[in-house]
This record gives structure tokens, sequence and C-alpha cells, in this order.
């Protein structure tokens, strides 16, 4: 039995990927900063699926938590069960402008989801390509392709990141992947406080679907998982499209 360390697990996409893999026969390691809410979703997790949660709290801003669950990754103690999947998963938008905007919220976001994504696949890609087999799955975004701040330059490193890695890793058994979604129903725009009720429901993706696609797509080893036609379509439309044309959109 496998066992799946995702970071942002008590919530939204994680909260999805973690009763995905559960169901699927995986062992867990959760990671998220609220611990009792963890504890609570490990419960339930372990009553249904009946399968090991490990619950591992860790703000991903902190460098000491980051080193926390790189060890676990690394298997620094010799009783933990190799990690055979990393989800980098956790992950926000500052909802302020940059010029005038806190800097310090910025440089959180960043290390949440910069660093500790270079940090934790570090870490997993050593004890993976030691064992010859393994898979890390990076959530980026379809906003990687746009120009919309800080949130948008995030998820761009993070799928030119995995792509690099990826390449790294051909031929060891390890695969990279990382997941491009588009709007999707989770908690993430209401804790952001991004307002796109506005928007018509078929611009929206359900976590489920999300989540059941980038799984597919792992275990094909496909580097870039976009779900959904519509957004695939959208996201060609974003690569070929000149970059003036999508910033000049970004600023209406």
């Amino acid at each position: 039995m496998a066992t799946a360390l995702i970071t942002g697990a008590s919530a939204g996409l994680g909260l999805e990927f973690a009763w995905q893999l559960a169901t699927a026969r995986h062992d867990l390691v959760l990671v998220a900063r609220d611990e009792e809410r963890l504890e609570r979703v490990a419960a339930q997790i372990r009553a249904a699926a009946g399968v090991r949660v490990q619950v591992l709290p860790a703000d991903l801003s902190v460098p000491d938590d980051v080193a926390r669950v790189a060890a676990r990754l690394a298997l620094v103690e010799p009783e933990d069960r190799p990690v055979g999947l990393l989800v980098n998963n956790a992950g926000y938008a500052v909802h302020q402008r940059f010029v005038g905007g806190d800097v310090d919220a910025e440089v959180t976001a960043l290390d949440v989801m910069v660093r500790a994504v270079l940090v934790l696949s570090h870490a997993a890609a050593g004890q993976m390509t030691e064992r010859g087999r393994g898979a890390i799955l990076n959530v980026a975004s379809v906003a990687a392709l746009t120009a919309s701040g800080t949130y948008s330059a995030a998820k761009a490193w993070v799928r030119t990141f995995t792509e690099g890695l990826a390449v790294e890793l051909r031929g060891t058994g390890v695969t990279a992947t990382a997941l491009c979604p588009g709007l999707t129903h989770t908690e993430f725009h209401e804790r952001a406080g991004i307002d796109y009720t506005q928007l018509p429901e078929v611009a929206w993706l359900n976590a489920d679907r999300v989540v059941a696609a980038a799984l597919a797509d792992v275990r094909r080893g496909v580097v870039i998982s976009t779900p959904s036609l519509r957004y695939r379509l959208a996201s060609g439309l974003l690569r070929v499209a000149p970059r003036a044309a999508v910033r000049a959109f970004e600023g209406r």
C-alpha cells in the first residue's frame, strides 16, 4: 500500500486529494496549519476508508516547519514508511495590488507556493530516485499563463519548475506533473476575498473531477495536466496569443 503526502490537506483540492487517495487504499500524511481541523479530517478518513493517516501540522511559510515536512519525505526517521506520491497543493492568492500593498504578505505567499514546493520536491525526489519509483504532483494553475499579479508569477514558476524536474527525472522511475486547473469550486476564492459570482457556471470545474483527472494523469506520467477540454483550449490560446494581448486583457 503506497503512502501519499499532501500539503494544504485540510480544505479544497487538498482535502479532495486526501479522500480520493484514501478511497484508492493509499495511506496518507496530511499537512496543513490547522492541527484541529487536520485531526478531524484524519479521524473521518480512518473511519471511512480504513487506511493509516498521519497528521503533520506545519506552516509552510516557516522554514523550520518546511524542514520537518522535508525530513518526513526524506525518511530521516527509520520507522517512517516511504512516501510514493507527494502532492504540493498548499497555496493561496493575496488579494491586493502589488504596488502599495503589504510586501510581507507577498513574501509569505511566495514562501508557501515557491520555496516550500522547491524544498519538498527536492526531499521527495531524493528518496524516490533511490527507490526507483514515485511521483511528484505540483499544483499550478491556468493562471500561470496569464499576467494577473504575483499569484500568476508563483504558479508560472511551479509550472516551469515541474517541467524541468520532469526532464531531470527521465529514466529514474519517478515522474513530475504540474496540475493546471481553471476556476474550481473550493474555498479558495472565498478565502482570498475574490468575488467571481458574476461568472457563468460553465466557467467552473468541480473539485472531484479535477482531482480524478490529475491522478489519472499522474498514473500515465503526464507532465502538464489541465483538466477539462475548455481549459485545455483556453490554455492553448493563452500560449499562442501575443503577450501584449494577454496583458491588455488583464488590464481590463
